[in-house]
């Protein structure tokens, strides 16, 4: 399409409004099998996970850990949930210390806090944006107590650093899988390679429910039979017909239903063939593109899969011919042009974690867990690699998770070509949406 003009200027769009439809882009994909399994929890009278035996909820977990790898599996009401709990089964207690990646969605780091926890943020590599394993060991003190390994946008991270490194410090190293359902590393499922891991359900992620949901992993008998618990007012229903309403440690209620839990079993029994048909989908539509100079696709080592929950491009104005222009100028002009061509790029995460205002003021416990260590963690961290990556990035979201998408992804190829055979007017729009530039150059 080099030459052709663009739609923001008076061109037709690449990917015209009727060609983003719900049988190709939608999500989640919704069949007979959902409707008919929400329809029988519904008519069962069987609602939560209390009933004994093999309700659905008691299903779900069981083909959840069998897929992963793990011996146990906890479903949950949400994923921040199941990772709050994750770190109190652990006994992971109030003040301690967990290392965070600067770059992550902000329940990674809301998830400690609400059980006590301080979250020190370390950066990320910036080709994986996942946590850099060197970063992570320069920010362990005494009072670290674990690791949190964000599986970002769906791509392991690198666990056998990060694992030599907990075993090394004798810190326990969490799983955020949030993203990264079916992903492998050297092999091994995301959910089994820590020592406990936890996954969203939310509607958007690549084994959704209707709704919120969460799921525990661990090989951990002593951690799985606390988790039960922490989920149900820290009573004890395993290995009993009938409930006794006794408390045993002070917890709340954090229990999936079973509508969600059906719903997300149909979705299960297709996990591994949209997952399939998504990488073949993403992989032809990434070859086209990283052709295109100064466009850097997502990258996938060979000794791990990706989930490609989220796809991110990163622009390099020097590549691409480009002067005069900051990274966010140039981020802004392609997301406007690109937009206008009918593909939703954005951003995703506008600030590291530690910058944001909730983070910043300590709004919400009074200050804790801060508190209880005064002057301990008034230090700012440096984050080069995600300030650089959030300024020069978008994302494409959601639409490629159809498994029908493939055809919808060429369009988006097509889009991008179309743009790269236009970068003189991408250049003048950049310049005009770089400040720092346009105010030196006066």
């Amino acid at each position: 399409m080099t030459g052709e003009k663009l739609a923001m200027f008076g061109g037709s769009r690449a990917v015209p409004p009727e060609r983003a439809s719900k049988e190709l882009v939608g999500w989640p994909v919704i069949t007979d099998a959902e409707r008919e399994a929400v329809v029988g929890v519904l008519d069962s009278g069987q609602f939560t996970s209390n009933n004994p035996g093999a309700g659905q909820v008691q299903l779900l977990e069981r083909e959840w850990a069998a897929l992963v790898g793990t011996t146990h599996c906890a479903a949950v009401s949400n994923g921040t949930t199941a990772l709050e709990l994750a770190l109190t089964a652990a006994g992971i207690e109030p003040g301690a210390e967990i290392l965070v990646p600067a770059f992550s969605f902000i329940a990674s780091a809301v998830a400690p806090v609400n059980r006590l926890v301080v979250p020190v943020f370390v950066d990320i590599d910036p080709v994986t944006f996942t946590m850099d394993p060197r970063a992570a060991a320069a920010a362990i003190t005494p009072r670290t107590a674990a690791i949190l390994a964000v599986h970002l946008h769906g791509l392991p991270c690198d666990m056998a650093e990060l694992r030599e490194l907990a075993d090394r410090h004798g810190l326990l190293l969490v799983e955020d899988a949030a993203q990264s359902h079916a992903a492998r590393y050297r092999g091994v499922r995301t959910g089994a390679l820590g020592d406990i891991a936890a996954f969203s359900l939310n509607v958007v992620k690549n084994l959704p429910t209707c709704g919120e949901g969460g799921l525990i992993t661990t090989n951990n008998d002593a951690l799985h039979s606390r988790l039960l618990r922490l989920r149900q007012f820290g009573e004890v229903l395993e290995g009993r017909v009938k409930r006794d309403y006794v408390s045993h440690e002070l917890a709340g209620n954090a229990k999936l239903s079973a509508v969600q839990a059906a719903f997300a079993r149909c979705q299960l029994d297709r996990l591994e063939d949209y997952h399939e048909a998504r990488d073949r989908n993403v992989r032809a539509m990434l070859d086209r593109l990283a052709a295109l100079p100064g466009l850097r696709v997502p990258h996938c080592p060979e000794d791990r899969t990706h989930a490609w929950h989220i796809l991110r491009f990163r622009f390099d104005a020097e590549a691409m011919g480009i002067e005069g222009v900051t990274p966010g100028g140039l981020r802004a002009a392609i997301e406007r042009v690109m937009r206008a061509e009918g593909v939703p790029l954005q951003q995703y995460q506008r600030v590291p974690l530690p910058r944001q205002k909730a983070l910043l003021t300590r709004e919400g416990f009074g200050g804790y867990p801060w508190k209880l260590h005064p002057g301990a963690y008034d230090k700012e961290g440096e984050f080069p690699n995600t300030l650089a990556v959030i300024e020069d990035s978008l994302t494409l979201q959601r639409w490629h998770l159809n498994p029908a998408s493939g055809p919808v992804l060429q369009d988006c190829a097509a889009a991008f070509e179309k743009v790269w055979g236009n970068l003189d007017r991408v250049a003048t729009l950049a310049r005009a949406m770089s400040p720092a530039t346009a105010e030196a150059a006066r």
